[in-house]
């Protein structure tokens, strides 16, 4: 799966909430938020973006990129 780490980092900011706070609630690395916030992580399991949009409130559907065709 590809997360759209602008769209994930937009909502965590738009609910005023820290990478620390975001961690917290997902059992997830912030440094890894971070990464993916970035789009430095190619390729995410099901379960951490489940744990991501459960956090900030949104469906999954949400934060991921839609695949384009050439």
């Amino acid at each position: 799966m590809k997360p759209n780490g602008h769209m994930i980092r937009g909502i965590r900011k738009g609910r005023k909430l820290s990478l620390r706070e975001l961690e917290a609630q997902t059992g997830l690395n912030r440094g890894y938020l971070s990464r993916l916030e970035r789009e430095q992580v190619k390729d995410v399991g099901s379960e951490q973006v489940r744990r991501v949009a459960a956090a900030l409130g949104v469906a999954e559907s949400l934060i991921l990129q839609e695949e384009t065709t050439p």
